[in-house]
């Protein structure tokens, strides 16, 4: 079966028998893909009773279904599991702790943490709160962790 080449998705042939099943796949990855949003992970094991739709990152060293699926999407259908290699850049939120997450090329990595100014000989508490404000928002925009 020929597939995209990007994240796999199957391609219908022609004269194939049975396209709905090759379209209903494709629909599947991609109804995940689109926004991609995890529930939780990475993990290393399934969920003990997920829900059809959702989706969690798989970690290292995973058991069960997932094994040898790391850093893989796990995309939990009535048909089963599907999995999805990420692409380098790939980003997802996590619905758990609403953490952005980044695909590096190698694995997963969440945004650093950035704090509040401090130090400093002279203090100047107006420039302190707008740099506070400014860490708020973009922690509320999932840009950042503030610490």
């Amino acid at each position: 079966m020929t597939t995209t080449p990007r994240f796999s998705l199957p391609l219908l042939a022609a004269a194939q028998a049975q396209k709905e099943v090759t379209h209903n796949e494709a629909l599947t990855l991609i109804d995940a893909l689109i926004h991609a949003a995890i529930e939780a992970g990475p993990q290393t094991e399934p969920p003990v009773e997920p829900g059809d739709g959702g989706c969690w990152l798989v970690g290292a060293d995973a058991i069960d279904d997932w094994a040898g699926k790391e850093d893989m999407l796990a995309i939990r259908t009535a048909g089963g599991w599907r999995f999805v290699a990420p692409r380098t850049g790939m980003r997802v939120a996590r619905l758990a702790d609403g953490k952005w997450l980044r695909f590096d090329g190698t694995g997963w990595v969440e945004p650093m943490a950035i704090t509040g100014p401090a130090g400093g000989s002279t203090i100047d508490s107006e420039a302190r709160n707008v740099i506070a404000a400014l860490i708020l928002l973009l922690g509320a925009h999932g840009l950042l962790i503030s610490g």
